[in-house]
């Protein structure tokens, strides 16, 4: 099995992929991409789980190498419809799914979200169940669909129990990120 790597910014996965060189590592863009940095990271990266917007799936499909095979691609789905928080709304995220299934050079794998920070664990069930049940609606429309990434360190456990197939779990492998930016959620408060 490939290692594979999670990064938050593009810039930082340049230099950690130079480091590594010698190593077949798998590397995931898990941090909010802007379409202006979507060209280097279309073959910087062998995923991006956090395209949220038709105008950055269409600019990662246009950049992508076709020699390097299909960009895995996730849909990120703000799935508590958090004011600020980068995600397609669930009721786009089908028509998503259309314009990224029609580019070439992508290969839409599924859907990645971070609910809410709720304090109740319980509420934070609620939003990785309707996130499932989104994952379930696009694997029936799209059979190549095989990945929900949900959960972070904190409620990785309830991520799995309601369908999760991949978490991130930064914090509770690195800890905290000195430069004050929680690792797995950039623009969360810490």
């Amino acid at each position: 099995m490939r290692p594979l790597f999670g990064e938050n910014y593009v810039q930082e996965a340049r230099a950690k992929q130079a480091a590594l060189a010698g190593l077949d590592a798998e590397w995931h863009l898990i941090g909010h991409l802007q379409s202006n940095k979507a060209a280097e990271a279309a073959n910087l990266f062998d995923w991006v789980q956090t395209v949220d917007r038709p105008k950055l799936a269409r600019a990662l499909g246009a950049a992508r190498d076709p020699e390097r095979g299909p960009l895995a691609v996730l849909l990120q789905v703000n799935i508590d419809d958090e004011p600020g928080k980068h995600g397609c709304r669930p009721q786009d995220m089908a028509q998503l799914a259309r314009q990224v299934a029609a580019e070439p050079n992508l290969a839409l794998r599924g859907l990645m979200a971070i609910p809410a920070p709720w304090p109740d664990m319980q509420q934070r069930r609620g939003s990785f169940r309707r996130m499932h049940a989104l994952f379930e609606a696009l694997r029936d429309a799209h059979p190549g669909v095989d990945t929900l990434s949900m959960g972070m360190s904190a409620d990785a456990t309830i991520a799995v129990e309601e369908g999760a197939t991949m978490v991130r779990v930064g914090t509770a492998l690195f800890g905290e990120r000195p430069s004050g930016r929680h690792p797995e959620n950039p623009g969360a408060p810490q």
